[in-house]
């Protein structure tokens, strides 16, 4: 990848470095010709006062005197210069013009027609100006001259030239930097991804402490967080996934080592096969059977495979059988349970098997973690667009850093391992994708030692029932 990241920007530098220096040379030879044509407007400004005074100077039109002018006009310039009866003096032009068509300096013979031989591709101008002395007028001098004057002047080609080869030195002094730059740059762009790659590579080998410490705040360090904390999330969840191991092989094996006990105490004649201890056998197989049920829902609804039965629910009458379920175990631990509902039937739509699946499982965690002699109070809030269920238990609360994981499968905030309290991590994740397939939503706000409360809003087609 360094090798074409290289590359790359060695050739975007060299595409980039070609144009400006065209540019730069293009710009250059249009400024230079509009100043040469400048100078050459103004060399034929003077032509006049020149002429003046080399006639009045030699009291005649000295050809040798002419033949020093014609040197001095500008390339591709030609000069008739005829007295005021309209015949021909002479014929100038300059010299290199003249040695162009094999000719040389003034040519007293030399018509308008003999001027240069690319005429016909060249953008011509003229002018007329008059050449006056003491005594009135001296000639009419009549130019012709090209509209951008033609860079073929000795010292003009040769300063264009040195800019041209101080242009080229610089842009290889450019490249060469930018060369030099690239190599560099994208040294130091690869090597913390090298740094991730390698990383990646141990992490698929299990290594599931390694970290990548990149200091850069820009993508390739928020590339690095992010990396960072799917690795802690890795970590995380293979943690929790040891623990649901224990967890449910706990869960398993106590049930299990019940029933055993039981029927090889009806094998050995200890125990009679009497109702109260089949009653007992029957419960370890509902504990069996609920936690397997737990499982599979969860793992369908996390698949989006979960489907809904579509029917009217009454809210008020469902949490209503749900309290009458736990009922007994609520007042084995003496607690006291507060049932706020409306007068009138909240109905929603939805499905009645999974929601009392939910309030269920809210409602047995706040038996679960409330003190003896604590109180649970649930509340059921009929707003215009959704309805509010809220249920709040004394006891020990959560852990201000444990709240944002708790609806995590496998997640136990209270990491102690009993009978009563142990759980298996899944009862709240199964809670939240139910409440996700009815389109709710569910937080919770805990005091730690003091209380917690859940609240889940469904905003599916309320409808109010009056009694």
């Amino acid at each position: 990848m360094r090798r074409k990241l290289f590359l790359s920007t060695l050739i975007i530098s060299l595409i980039t470095l070609t144009f400006s220096m065209l540019a730069v040379n293009l710009v250059f030879h249009q400024q230079f010709s509009d100043y040469l044509t400048k100078t050459n407007e103004t060399i034929l400004e003077q032509l006049p006062s020149r002429l003046s005074d080399l006639y009045q100077s030699k009291g005649t039109w000295d050809a040798t005197a002419l033949d020093e002018i014609s040197h001095t006009l500008p390339i591709g310039t030609v000069v008739t210069l005829t007295d005021p009866t309209g015949k021909l003096i002479a014929t100038l032009s300059n010299v290199m013009e003249d040695m162009m068509h094999g000719q040389g300096g003034m040519s007293m013979s030399m018509s308008m027609s003999m001027g240069m031989s690319s005429s016909s591709t060249t953008s011509w101008k003229t002018k007329t100006l008059t050449v006056t002395g003491t005594h009135g007028t001296l000639a009419t001098a009549l130019i012709r001259y090209p509209a951008t004057a033609p860079i073929l002047n000795p010292q003009d080609v040769l300063f264009q030239s040195s800019v041209f080869r101080s242009l080229l030195f610089a842009g290889g002094l450019a490249l060469l930097f930018g060369i030099i730059l690239s190599y560099f740059t994208s040294r130091r762009l690869v090597a913390p991804l090298k740094r991730l790659t390698q990383a990646a590579e141990r992490i698929g080998q299990g290594h599931l402490d390694e970290r990548v410490v990149i200091q850069a705040k820009d993508e390739v360090g928020q590339l690095a967080t992010a990396f960072n904390a799917m690795v802690d999330n890795l970590n995380r969840q293979e943690t929790l996934r040891k623990q649901f191991t224990a967890d449910i092989a706990h869960e398993l094996r106590t049930p299990l080592t019940s029933i055993k006990s039981y029927i090889e105490a009806f094998q050995d004649n200890v125990l009679p096969a009497d109702e109260e201890n089949l009653s007992s056998i029957h419960e370890e197989i509902d504990r069996l059977v609920d936690l397997s049920s737990d499982l599979k829902d969860l793992n369908v609804a996390e698949i989006g495979a979960l489907a809904l039965i579509h029917e009217p629910v009454d809210l008020k009458h469902l949490l209503g059988k749900v309290i009458h379920s736990l009922q007994p175990l609520i007042q084995e631990k003496e607690l006291i349970m507060s049932w706020n509902a409306p007068l009138e039937h909240v109905t929603t739509t939805g499905d009645a098997r999974l929601l009392t699946r939910l309030f269920y499982n809210l409602v047995h965690n706040a038996y679960r973690y409330s003190n003896v002699g604590g109180q649970i109070t649930i509340t059921l809030i009929q707003e215009p667009d959704f309805a509010e269920i809220r249920i709040k238990n004394t006891g020990i609360g959560i852990p201000k850093e444990d709240l944002p994981l708790i609806f995590e499968r496998f997640y136990r905030a209270d990491k102690s391992r009993t009978r009563e309290t142990g759980g298996t991590g899944i009862g709240l994740a199964l809670v939240q994708q139910i409440t996700a397939l009815h389109h709710g939503t569910i937080s919770v706000q805990s005091d730690v030692g003091k209380e917690t409360e859940f609240i889940v809003k469904l905003p599916k087609d309320l409808k109010v029932a009056e009694d």
